[in-house]
């Protein structure tokens, strides 16, 4: 593992795409920051983190997903891997909300970010973006938000967390390579937020509605049994859990 460590950028992501775009990287370089200026999460929302508190990450991936189908494989290796590192550290009640945050009890520790590029000898490069709660225990105006050191009541070491990560990261797409995924989405499902609940919802009309989350297909929809007896598909922003 190539590890490059930053004092501030704009974005861990932009940044090690900027790097790749200009020279051949090592799969599985990483770069970490003591802070950005413009992180950001799904669909462009922004995520801010007090400076030095917290693992700021992105790791180039290749040489993994065949193609297109299988874009949504590495979003369920790497949520898992923060699931299977943070598990290791003992945190309580953990689980991937849909479709890629993670959760100790009902509070947000760690988001994540993937984003792929499709080269033109048809080879797939994913940059993933891990930001993750660690040691900040001030977040003001965020209170479904939370950190480790605020669950746990001690401090822990950064750069061993990311050496667990990237080690449970690897091991994952060694799965996703040996046409071994299935086992990695039995997993992802069983620690899948609310999975079987009966919970309300909000469509991006606005309209709330009761559902039961079922699961999530091999393309990253969400599956979700309604009141009248079918279910429906949704993608990232046209539906929003309500807890």
């Amino acid at each position: 593992m190539k590890l490059i460590k930053l004092d501030a950028t704009d974005s861990t992501n932009d940044y090690l795409k900027s790097l790749s775009s200009k020279n051949v990287l090592e799969n599985f370089t990483v770069i970490t920051a003591q802070s950005q200026n413009k992180g950001r999460g799904q669909m462009g929302a922004t995520w801010a983190s007090e400076a030095g508190k917290n693992l700021i990450m992105s790791v180039l991936i290749k040489d993994v997903l065949k193609n297109a189908d299988e874009i949504f494989h590495l979003n369920v290796a790497v949520a898992l891997a923060v699931i299977q590192s943070l598990a290791e550290c003992n945190l309580p009640n953990l689980s991937i909300k849909w479709p890629n945050d993670i959760m100790s009890d009902n509070k947000k520790v760690c988001g994540i970010l993937v984003e792929n590029s499709f080269k033109s000898d048809s080879k797939i490069e994913s940059i993933v973006g891990i930001g993750l709660n660690v040691n900040q225990t001030s977040f003001d105006n965020l209170p479904k938000a939370s950190s480790m050191a605020s669950i746990m009541k001690k401090e822990f070491d950064l750069d061993t967390i990311l050496e667990n990560i990237v080690f449970h990261i690897k091991q994952n797409c060694n799965l996703i390579l040996s046409n071994q995924a299935s086992k990695i989405w039995n997993d992802f499902h069983s620690y899948l937020f609310k999975i079987n609940v009966p919970m309300p919802f909000e469509d991006a009309n606005q309209n709330r509605f009761m559902g039961i989350i079922q699961g999530v297909t091999n393309d990253g929809k969400l599956e979700v049994f309604l009141e009248d007896d079918s279910v429906k598909t949704y993608g990232i922003k046209e539906i929003q859990l309500l807890f």
